[in-house]
């Protein structure tokens, strides 16, 4: 299939798919209520990244049937991308234990490391594998809070595997970056219809898949694949960190990551194109230092990951100021 076909049949699966999957919510009264845990301010549908792993599904059909060498990775790839789509689906519905989410997610790492042990023949990748897939599937749950933000930041990620990859994971790749471009006008500038569950679960599994095949494949400059992943993984884990620090439940919904902080400010498209513009420096460093060496490469991570690290707490300092201004307007009274 030509290249522009492949983009387009992608593309209208993700933006019909999320027209028909908002419809079925409206009526299903499949709804995010606002609330002080939410970051959104009107009842809106939830659950239309289904579209997005409908077009995922079949193109891992259609890759599965044209690469025979990449078959065991496509099958562990399509199981466990179905089974987080399937109990995001189910959580959507009726919410569901943590725990059982957590067990059905490492079901479908498992899933996943063993096609990419089917693959490379390598235990440790797939180990690493298996950690990845259970971490970027909880991370996107986690970051799914604005409009825009979770679904644009995997498209760019998609897009940015694309272009080192070779073969069937590119094309996955590329119909992963097309069916999140079709979901996004419904996403941003004003939410329509959210991810839900089952997107943004699927999402975070499919970049973990992506990007720990870069790694196992040993692809020139891997390592750097860890530049575009920075936003999501320093907001969400340091958030985590912090909430398990002071004893809260950090498994429920709350409204204290660096970009909800940030969204309350100055609004959700400028944060998600912030976030957006910051994995797209990233992505670039990656394409243009994946050649050089490994002392460089390490000095480039750890320096990264260290602005990273400030600039997390810089948005995080205006929630501290809010608060504080807050306080002092109490005390005045």
């Amino acid at each position: 299939m030509p290249l522009a076909g492949w983009l387009a049949l992608h593309f209208a699966i993700g933006l019909l798919g999320t027209i028909a999957a908002r419809w079925y919510a409206l009526r299903a009264r499949l709804l995010d209520q606002p609330g002080e845990r939410r970051s959104h301010r009107a009842a809106t549908p939830r659950g239309g990244g289904i579209a997005i792993v409908a077009a995922g599904l079949a193109a891992v059909a259609w890759l599965w049937a044209q690469d025979p060498s990449r078959r065991p990775w496509l099958a562990g790839f399509g199981v466990g991308f179905a089974l987080v789509a399937a109990i995001g689906w189910i959580d959507d519905h009726r919410p569901l234990s943590p725990w059982l989410r957590l067990a059905v997610h490492a079901l479908a790492a498992a899933a996943l490391a063993w096609g990419s042990y089917s693959v490379h023949g390598d235990a440790l990748m797939a180990l690493a594998t298996f950690v990845l897939s259970i971490g970027l599937t909880n991370v996107w749950n986690f970051m799914d809070g604005i409009d825009g933000l979770a679904a644009s930041q995997a498209a760019l990620l998609a897009a940015g595997a694309a272009w080192v990859l070779g073969g069937s994971l590119q094309w996955l790749a590329l119909a992963l970056c097309a069916a999140c471009c079709g979901f996004l006008p419904l996403n941003v500038p004003r939410a329509r219809i959210f991810l839900g569950d089952v997107g943004s679960g699927a999402l975070g599994f499919a970049v973990a898949a992506l990007y720990a095949d870069l790694a196992a494949a040993r692809i020139p400059g891997w390592p750097l694949s860890l530049l575009p992943l920075s936003a999501f993984l320093v907001d969400a884990a340091l958030t985590l960190v912090g909430r398990m620090l002071r004893g809260e439940r950090w498994w429920t919904p709350h409204v204290m990551h660096a970009y909800q902080v940030s969204a309350r400010r100055w609004g959700h498209v400028p944060v998600t194109l912030a976030y957006a513009g910051w994995t797209l420096i990233a992505i670039a460093l990656w394409w243009s230092c994946r050649d050089r060496g490994t002392a460089f490469i390490t000095m480039l991570l750890f320096g990264w990951y260290t602005l990273s690290v400030l600039a997390w707490r810089g948005l995080r300092r205006g929630r501290d100021l809010a608060v504080l201004g807050t306080t002092n307007s109490r005390n005045e009274e």
